[in-house]
């Protein structure tokens, strides 16, 4: 996420510790017990190490766009990542090795690999968030993945207490997750992406992507129309950050579309045969990837579904779970995601599994 939208929503000192909230997408989150800014990956380092001499424990954060903050917020020192910038550190012929700050914004970065002509990231646009937390839950949309370009992640890890470098085959990267997504071990500090010279986007795998730019699954086409379209497909379902835009007080999609094992998938099949088919993919080892969205929907939880004190369903996607008023806390938001979640469960005998870290609360 852009940190313009992470920063005090009201004027003041910005390490003020009185609320998380200001430094989350979602606009929820208590206080912390201690705020430190980082500026570059030496900072970040550093104000780890020191947290952990007072005997502290840390929390890491950036865009905060993809992290659930308990009203109680954080007992320790919150870290505040915002380091800038990247750089190519190697080229090989028609690809092209770029190291990127952990508290890059993501989108910032997408526009100017597009303007570059380095053709790999082009259907992640509009993913708010920093480039440090991509590896994290191996940010992925339209098609796309970033455990396809990450090389290497560079990271501080705090039980050798030392910088390392991981290899992305290391990184043991799944579906929305990775050997970092529910460890506190590794803080990332930059990521490796190896991009390819081209004004062509990668083929299209994506058929809702293809509609939208009128040509067939497979096809490639020119960056930029990649990067427009995607950005605009994700406005629609109030994806894209916008201050003024309540479906967007989000973290996107609240819960992953569940991998089920074929047997489990059939019964599924079977409990919504009055439904219609729900969309789903085929996966490795007999696996199928089902909507999680449909789930919600045809589980009773529509577009703009409220729960408590102003949280509610998106009015653009069932998988946003959004602060509309702006004042809820976040026990109403997760009031509201135990609810769906346990609709779920009941309709189609389907848990549902959130994707954002959550801190100090649970579903």
């Amino acid at each position: 996420m852009s940190d313009v939208y992470a920063e005090p929503a009201t004027a003041g000192d910005p390490t003020d510790p009185a609320t998380l909230a200001r430094y989350t997408t979602l606009r929820l989150g208590g206080p912390a017990g201690r705020l430190e800014i980082a500026g570059d990956a030496a900072q970040i380092v550093l104000k780890v190490q020191e947290a952990e001499a007072r005997e502290q424990a840390v929390l890491v954060l950036a865009g905060g766009s993809n992290v659930v903050i308990g009203d109680q917020g954080f007992p320790g020192t919150v870290v505040l990542v915002r380091s800038r910038g990247f750089q190519v550190v190697a080229e090989d012929g028609d690809t092209v090795t770029v190291r990127v700050e952990a508290g890059e914004p993501w989108d910032d970065l997408v526009a100017a690999t597009v303007e570059r002509g380095w053709s790999g990231l082009e259907c992640l646009s509009g993913i708010p968030g920093s480039a440090g937390a991509t590896p994290i839950q191996n940010v992925g949309a339209y098609g796309q993945e970033v455990a396809e370009t990450i090389v290497a992640v560079e990271a501080y890890d705090r039980t050798r207490r030392e910088v390392v470098r991981i290899a992305a085959a290391d990184c043991g990267f799944v579906y929305r997750g990775s050997i970092f997504k529910y460890s506190d071990r590794w803080v990332v500090l930059t990521v490796d992406f190896r991009l390819t010279r081209s004004q062509l986007s990668g083929p299209v795998r994506y058929a809702e992507l293809a509609r939208a730019l009128g040509v067939e699954v497979g096809d490639r086409v020119p960056l930029a129309d990649a990067r427009a379209t995607v950005r605009k497909l994700r406005a629609g379902k109030g994806m894209v950050l916008d201050a003024a835009d309540p479906d967007t007080w989000s973290v996107g999609s609240f819960f992953t579309n569940p991998v089920l094992p074929g047997e489990v998938f059939e019964q599924v099949r079977e409990r919504a045969a009055d439904l219609g088919q729900p969309p789903h993919w085929p996966g490795a080892d007999g696996t199928v990837k089902v909507s999680a969205a449909w789930l919600i929907d045809k589980a009773g939880f529509g577009k703009g579904y409220a729960g408590p004190e102003g949280v509610a369903i998106s009015s653009k996607h069932t998988l946003a779970l959004t602060n509309r008023s702006g004042t809820a806390s976040t026990a109403a938001l997760v009031a509201l995601a135990r609810e769906i979640r346990d609709g779920v469960q009941s309709r189609f005998g389907v848990t549902l599994h959130p994707e954002p870290v959550l801190i100090n609360c649970t579903i």
